[in-house]
């Protein structure tokens, strides 16, 4: 089986990640395992351009503001070649 090592990991991911394995019964080499195959694993869910633009989590500066509701109209509207 392949080895993945990792490295430079804030002391607070470690603390966080000990916690978890603390919690969950398991060694933290296991819980590490169990972390990765869920995220990696996981069905990637699609996402319009729009609605990545309008999740402030996604911003990639705060001070600017975008007026989506134009491009709302344009992306939905049907195509009639």
């Amino acid at each position: 089986m392949t080895q993945l090592l990792v490295r430079n990991l804030e002391p607070t991911v470690i603390k966080r990640l000990k916690e978890r394995a603390r919690l969950h019964g398991v060694a933290v080499e296991e819980e590490h395992r169990r972390i990765l195959r869920e995220v990696c694993l996981a069905p990637v869910q699609k996402v319009s351009m729009i609605d990545f633009l309008r999740n402030p989590e996604n911003a990639a500066s705060p001070t600017v503001e975008l007026n989506l509701e134009r491009s709302r109209e344009i992306e939905s509207r049907p195509l009639d070649f």
